[in-house]
């Protein structure tokens, strides 16, 4: 039996699927909401921003709110609530990493434009292909 259900977002339409999936999927489990900011890019824009900071926790929240806005919004209208939490860091490293505590991982299938995917790689399939539990993709 699923428990716990751990669902990375971004600000990605296929996030957005994910969570819905999840949501549907497995109404009685714990589902944590994870957004992981300072994404790679060619010249580290994000992580730049939120290392300088002075607070980088309050920065990557900041940055977090309006996915984790979206996700309580989802909860919602399933009647439901969600658990967030906000990690710096490389996607599919986090995600991979935090995956160990749940029972299994409901990720989007893509997000973001066809040069940052190209630049970055697929965070779905290195999730997928790294994971110590399930991974469902939904597209």
């Amino acid at each position: 039996m699923i428990s716990s259900v751990l669902v990375p977002m971004d600000d990605s339409e296929m996030a957005e699927h994910a969570l819905t999936y999840a949501l549907g999927a497995f109404p009685d489990a714990e589902i944590t909401v994870l957004t992981v900011v300072g994404k790679p890019s060619p010249l580290l824009g994000q992580q730049t921003a939120i290392a300088l900071a002075d607070d980088p926790e309050a920065k990557a929240t900041e940055r977090a709110q309006p996915v984790f806005d979206r996700a309580r919004d989802l909860a919602a209208d399933h009647d439901t609530t969600v658990a967030t939490r906000v990690e710096i860091g490389h996607p599919a490293r986090v995600i991979v990493t935090h995956a160990e505590d749940f029972d299994t991982v409901v990720i989007g299938s893509h997000s973001g434009t066809m040069s940052e995917r190209l630049m970055v790689g697929n965070v779905a399939e290195r999730v997928f292909r790294r994971s110590p539990v399930p991974v469902t993709v939904v597209r």
